[in-house]
């Protein structure tokens, strides 16, 4: 199997995923561009134990919407409806290039909160993403697909 068929394997488990399977496609694939980042994706999270998948759950999070560098909507929740809006519990974000694990991709850093999302790229419509919060010992695995 290729990296995206891995990746779409991941996604369509109804059970967890293991850690180290994501570190491993995490690590595989190539950094993202920032420009790359830019409009609106859907989301959605691995099921690995963290305790954020039940947080996003509870804000019906259906993704994430990067308007330029240095605004960012880091939770676009859904209504009953399905319609997507901007939930301002996290507050704003901004994207920059950062090192994380040896390469320089795409990160979204939270401007009030010691989060970052760091991103690597499945193609030019899908992302897998890390977050990665200051204080905790175990990362939240999520990914991202363009909103078309």
């Amino acid at each position: 199997m290729n990296l995206v068929e891995i990746f779409e394997s991941y996604v369509a488990r109804s059970g967890p995923t293991q850690m180290n399977e994501l570190w491993e496609l995490f690590d595989a694939l190539p950094a993202v561009e920032p420009a790359v980042m830019l409009g609106d994706w859907s989301g959605g999270v691995f099921q690995t134990g963290h305790a954020g998948e039940a947080q996003l759950h509870q804000l019906a999070w259906a993704g994430k919407r990067f308007n330029a560098a240095n605004d960012v909507n880091p939770i676009i929740s859904a209504d009953d409806k399905g319609e997507r809006y901007v939930n301002d519990v996290m507050g704003a974000a901004s994207l920059r290039q950062v090192a994380y694990r040896g390469v320089v991709t795409a990160t979204m850093c939270y401007d009030k909160h010691p989060i970052f999302d760091h991103f690597r790229l499945l193609d030019e419509n899908a992302v897998l993403g890390v977050m990665d919060r200051k204080g905790e010992e175990m990362p939240l695995f999520f990914f991202l697909r363009r909103c078309l």
